[in-house]
């Protein structure tokens, strides 16, 4: 795999990375790597991220950081956030751009269930045919 972007959390304050949070975008998958004396590291393969926001508080605005969430169909993570970082515009666009190339190579689709239509059901002729 590809290392395309890796991006260190950083306090909001004067935008300096003092936080034991790595952020590592790869071509397939966001790696999150966080930790002193113990780490934990939690990974989310880029064709399962559905969507991605971009927030800008008035002192990330300041110090020229943002905090991007990706909202992914991933059971650990169903929101994953990389807080407080640069260039968070150009990664925004990236994860997007990438996350739709992952979905094709795999060929899968992603589908909003935005509801049960349980009045109408479009599958019988009989509710076409009334028109005519």
């Amino acid at each position: 795999m590809e290392l395309i972007y890796k991006e260190k959390k950083r306090t909001k304050f004067l935008g300096l990375p003092w936080c034991f949070v790595t952020y590592s975008i790869y071509d397939e998958k966001i790696n999150i790597k966080s930790g002193f004396l113990s780490t934990t590291e939690d990974d989310a393969y880029m064709y399962k991220v559905q969507d991605v926001r971009l927030t800008k508080s008035f002192m990330e605005r300041i110090f020229h950081l943002g905090t991007i969430i990706c909202f992914t169909g991933d059971k650990t993570h169903p929101e994953l956030k990389l807080v407080h970082i640069r260039r968070s515009k150009e990664i925004k666009e990236y994860l997007i751009a990438a996350s739709e190339d992952a979905r094709r190579k795999r060929r899968t689709m992603h589908t909003l269930n935005i509801g049960d239509n349980a009045e109408g059901d479009f599958d019988d002729d009989d509710d076409l045919d009334s028109d005519n």
